[in-house]
């Protein structure tokens, strides 16, 4: 909370200059000059613009889909053309960055795999998502996940269970196909279609869990039910993982909208009026889009 009382610079009181004749004009005391404001907008020098640069490169690199030229690097960010190839050189030399000499392009080394790595063995989605859960869970009092996209299955890695609410089969570790859970929908809606085709390239990659079959066991039904996912900005389950349940989910973007995970809450179908399903998105998706923030990603427009 800012202070409330004002701050006051104390400044050391002007002495006369002994030097300066008796008769003659008094010394004007010297005033210290005002502190440079700080515009709405403006964006502070960095005290380390090297390392500023270095990251910015790392993030650039990590946007992009294939390697680039320095030149471009440079364009895209910026910089003087001299700077960016020196902060390559280095990179490189530490395995942060790849050079392709033949397509002269540098893509991102084995240092950067290794911090990759390291993040996924830290389980920051976990550490950061279950207290967001379990909160959502007190205010909601129903169970809720989060699950990541594993091939063309979810895997759960946080399940937070409302009290006396009946155990669910989207224990940790869990793996289930994504094209029956409201989690998998709401991943896959937010990739490009032509993954989601390469991950569903024929009817032998749809499956079921019960003898009624689900809605969606052909690519042409995936794909219009994930557009509808993408319009209204959650996805939906109705009974076709455990009969009698539905789900509600919505995606976990990282900073260039990627899918990282999905959040979801599942409940009895018979306890909660459709018309209360909104609603009920509306909480989920606003938990997706600060865990979307807190792991420095693009909530949901």
């Amino acid at each position: 909370m800012p202070a409330t009382s004002s701050t006051v610079n104390h400044l050391p009181a002007a002495t006369a200059d002994t030097s300066a004749s008796a008769t003659g004009p008094a010394a004007v005391p010297k005033t210290a000059p005002a502190p440079a404001r700080k515009t709405a907008g403006t964006k502070v020098a960095s005290k380390v613009p090297a390392a500023e640069n270095t990251l910015r490169i790392l993030k650039l690199l990590a946007s992009r889909r294939g390697p680039m030229a320095a030149s471009n690097i440079a364009t895209a960010l910026g910089l003087p053309r001299s700077s960016v190839y020196h902060l390559l050189g280095v990179m490189e030399a530490n395995g942060f960055v790849l050079h392709l000499h033949e397509e002269q392009r540098y893509g991102l080394g084995i240092s950067a795999f290794e911090l990759s790595s390291a993040y996924s063995r830290q389980e920051p989605l976990s550490r950061l998502g279950r207290p967001m859960l379990a909160a959502l869970v007190d205010v909601i009092g129903e169970s809720a996940h989060l699950a990541v996209l594993h091939g063309r299955d979810v895997l759960y890695i946080v399940e937070e269970r409302a009290k006396n609410r009946p155990s669910l089969v989207t224990d940790v570790g869990v793996r289930l196909p994504s094209h029956l859970t409201a989690s998998g929908r709401a991943i896959l809606a937010a990739l490009p279609k032509s993954q989601v085709r390469a991950l569903y390239p024929n009817a032998a990659a749809f499956t079921s869990r019960h003898e009624t079959e689900s809605p969606i066991m052909k690519y042409s039904a995936l794909s219009s039910h994930l557009d509808q996912v993408r319009q209204r900005g959650y996805a939906t389950e109705h009974g076709e993982v455990t009969p009698g349940f539905g789900s509600i989910a919505a995606a976990v973007t990282d900073h260039v909208g990627w899918p990282t995970a999905a959040v979801a809450v599942t409940f009895l179908e018979d306890k909660l009026p459709a018309d209360q399903w909104p609603a009920l998105a509306a909480r989920v998706q606003k938990v997706a889009d600060d865990l979307s923030v807190r792991i420095h990603g693009r909530p949901s427009a």
